[in-house]
């Protein structure tokens, strides 16, 4: 029996969730929460109860060191001994990790040197990762990338048609996120069918308030729609997702602001809340939608509309696909977005059995016995999948 810890840490968060590998089965869950305020707030699950703490917890290392006292006092763990190994998510590894690795001082180093290609999450990610170096600096630590499965796209597909030192030189390229889970859901797709990730083709739709796209063929990535940063592709929460790169001299001006304060309304003004004007929300929406708000509705449809583009553009581009799959929050349980998006490709032969679609954050196949191309409901678990690369580099 081996235990793990899968970490996730955000500019003011950690996540965390202890495994006992390989029976990938979860022993503790838990996050901490407005890291650097005041009334920081510490919640952790065991045995079905959730137990929460408000502290004053004044960065990564503070939470970390509360986190493990934490794990001894509740008898989670008899000695921090008994954690073998911690797997790191982290958003971004450059054009040179196409996997996950041990983090020693050489990779950290070239993480800190790439921080600008991701400064809202790489930082604190780094933060995360030596925090829990220095309180257990005998246990080896992986980073698991979310851009890492998507190095096997090909170059027509990761190549932007800018001038080619802008690639060369500064690394200007789609790299693709949400990578982690768009492997763990595709496996998955493969063994419910019974069948190896090389015998089959899979488009993953990974739809939260972040979302992506991914063409899996044969087991590997070979498209996806998120870009340079997580802003390309679909409409997401609040993010606008593609547009026309002219728009943002052209706002510039009529707004009087610079580049820097477009990209931010972009990131985070846009998406479901700039077109509905009501909430980032998906729920939300779909209140107000039955309300007849046309705004709320639109929002919902412009993203359906995409996410249908890319599924249809993916069809093509791999020569068919044996499953779509969704996953993600509202992948998992919005049943009127699985319907959206699946009415609008049934061109493919695909079809979707309503009364198999009624459920929420379960696994199942929801497209009807004739569909040409089966469609799934499987939730993502991306930190089962942090803890089998950790496992695997032990």
């Amino acid at each position: 029996m081996t235990k793990i810890m899968a970490v996730n840490a955000g500019s003011s968060s950690l996540k965390f969730q202890l495994l006992e590998m390989p029976e990938e089965k979860t022993i503790t869950s838990g996050i901490v929460e407005r890291i650097g305020m005041k009334k920081s707030v510490f919640s952790i699950k065991l045995n079905g109860d959730k137990l929460e703490e408000t502290l004053d917890i004044k960065d990564h290392g503070v939470a970390v060191n509360i986190l493990l006292n934490k794990l001894l006092e509740l008898k989670i763990i008899a000695s921090f001994d008994e954690i073998l190994g911690v797997g790191h998510r982290v958003v971004h590894g450059g054009s040179k990790i196409a996997e996950s690795i041990v983090l020693n001082e050489k990779e950290i180093s070239y993480l800190e040197s790439i921080v600008d290609l991701a400064p809202l999450h790489l930082g604190p990610n780094l933060t995360g990762i030596k925090a829990f170096k220095e309180v257990l600096p005998n246990v080896k630590h992986v980073g698991v990338f979310d851009t890492a499965f998507h190095h096997t796209m090909p170059e027509e597909s990761f190549l932007y048609a800018v001038p080619w030192d802008w690639y060369e030189r500064f690394q200007v390229r789609k790299y693709g996120f949400h990578g982690t889970s768009h492997k763990f859901v595709s496996d998955r797709c493969a063994e419910i069918m019974g069948k190896k990730p090389e015998e089959v083709n899979v488009i993953v739709c990974h739809i939260g308030n972040g979302a992506s796209i991914c063409a899996v063929k044969g087991g590997h990535s070979v498209d996806t729609s998120m870009g340079f940063t997580p802003l390309e592709g679909i409409p997401m929460g609040t993010r606008s997702g593609n547009v026309d790169p002219a728009v943002v001299e052209f706002m510039m001006t009529k707004k009087n602001k610079k580049a820097k304060e477009i990209t931010n309304i972009l990131n985070k003004q846009s998406g479901y809340l700039g077109v509905s004007g009501v909430s980032s929300d998906s729920r939300d929406l779909v209140a107000e939608s039955a309300k007849g708000n046309h705004r709320a509705q639109l929002a919902i449809d412009v993203q359906a509309k995409r996410i249908a583009d890319y599924i249809a553009s993916y069809y093509v581009y791999m020569g068919g696909a044996d499953a779509i799959v969704f996953t993600a929050g509202i992948g998992e349980n919005a049943k009127s977005t699985r319907s959206n998006v699946i009415n609008r490709v049934k061109a493919l032969g695909v079809e979707i059995d309503e009364e198999r679609n009624d459920c929420r954050g379960v696994e199942r196949l929801i497209s009807t016995d004739e569909s040409k191309v089966k469609v799934y409901v499987i939730p993502t678990n991306e930190e089962v999948m942090i803890a089998r690369d950790t496992l695997a580099l032990l």
